[in-house]
C-alpha cells in the first residue's frame, strides 16, 4: 500500500518523458500504451521497464438535468439550491465525466541494464522507429509506480477536455 507521503512523492516526480500523439477521443473509447521506466532501490545500474495499457472510456456529457443523479451525498441540501440558482442564471454547467480501465494483469516487466538515462534514449529511439501514436513513456518511482500511470489518465483528461467541449459543441451537444 502506498502511504500519503509516498503517493505525493510520485505525484510530483513523474514525468511523461514522451506524450501519445494522440487525446481522448470524444466518441468513443481510446486505448493508450505505456512503458514505465523506474530505477529500483535494490538493484544499482538496473531499471525496471513496465509495459501496458489504459482503455479510457469515451467522456460521458453530463448536463445540468442530470444533476440528479450525480452523487452529492453529504452535501448541505442548500448546495442543490445554488446549482438551481446558477442554473436560473444561464451558467453552463455541464461536465465531462472520464472513465479508465487499467488491467494490472495485462502489465509485463523486465530489468535491464543501464542507467535509466540509457534505457530512456533506448526506449525512445525504438518509439521514433516504430511511430506508436499510441505510446507514452513515464518515468517514476519504482514501488509507487501505479501513481504515474494515474498521473498520466490525469494529464491526458486536462489536455483532452478542450478538445472534447469543442467537439460536442460543434455537433450541438453541448
Amino acid at each position: 500500500m502506498v502511504s500519503p507521503d509516498d503517493f505525493q512523492y510520485a505525484m510530483e516526480t513523474t514525468k511523461v518523458v514522451h506524450e501519445p500523439a494522440r487525446r481522448i477521443e470524444t466518441f468513443g473509447s481510446t486505448s493508450f500504451e505505456f512503458e514505465i521506466l523506474s530505477e529500483p532501490m535494490d538493484s544499482v545500474g538496473k531499471v525496471r521497464v513496465r509495459r501496458g495499457s489504459v482503455d479510457a472510456q469515451k467522456p460521458q456529457l453530463i448536463k445540468p438535468a442530470g444533476f440528479s443523479e450525480v452523487e452529492l451525498e453529504g452535501f448541505d441540501p442548500k448546495v442543490l439550491r445554488v446549482i438551481e440558482h446558477l442554473k436560473g442564471q444561464g451558467v453552463d454547467l455541464s461536465f465531462l465525466q472520464y472513465g479508465f480501465q487499467f488491467r494490472r494483469s495485462d502489465v509485463s516487466e523486465e530489468l535491464v541494464e543501464g542507467r535509466i538515462e540509457s534505457v530512456r534514449d533506448r526506449v525512445l529511439e525504438s518509439l521514433r522507429v516504430s511511430g506508436n501514436p499510441s505510446l507514452a513513456v513515464i518515468e517514476t518511482v519504482d514501488d509507487a509506480w501505479e501513481v504515474g500511470v494515474m498521473k498520466f489518465t490525469l494529464d491526458m483528461i486536462m489536455q483532452s477536455s478542450d478538445i472534447n467541449r469543442f467537439d460536442l459543441k460543434r455537433r450541438g451537444l453541448l
